[in-house]
Parts: C-alpha cells; structure tokens; sequence
C-alpha cells in the first residue's frame, strides 16, 4: 500500500458511518435553529429569482396563425 494512513482513515470513516445506523446508537439531538437570517435568506432569494427572469425570460405565447 502506498498510503497507509489514508487506508486507515477510510476503515475508520466508514465503521463510523456503518455503526452510525446501528439501533443502539448514540442519537444527538438536534439544535433549533434561529430565524435571524430569514429576512436575509428571502431578499437573496428575490434577487436570484429577478435575475433567472432576465437571463432566461418566459417563453413567448404563440399566436396562431391566419390561414
């Protein structure tokens, strides 16, 4: 093997990631999570979404056509 310690970084990564399933283990609980930047979140939301509108506008309605 030319790289022993990625080998073993690997084996340990993934016994972690195999045992993180087991019905036995350890369970985090998860943190609530602050509003702060939903104002934020939205006012780069509506740019991005103007933006995507300039750069790929709506298609045009078709007009049928006299025959």
């Amino acid at each position: 093997m030319e790289q022993p310690t990625g080998f073993v970084l690997a084996i340990d990564a993934v016994t972690r990631h195999v045992n993180s399933a087991r019905p036995d283990a350890p369970v985090r609980p998860e943190r609530p999570r602050t509003a702060r930047l939903a104002p934020t979140r939205l006012a780069a939301a509506g740019v991005l979404r103007r933006l995507a509108d300039r750069i790929q506008p709506p298609p045009v309605a078709a007009v049928p056509r006299c025959s």
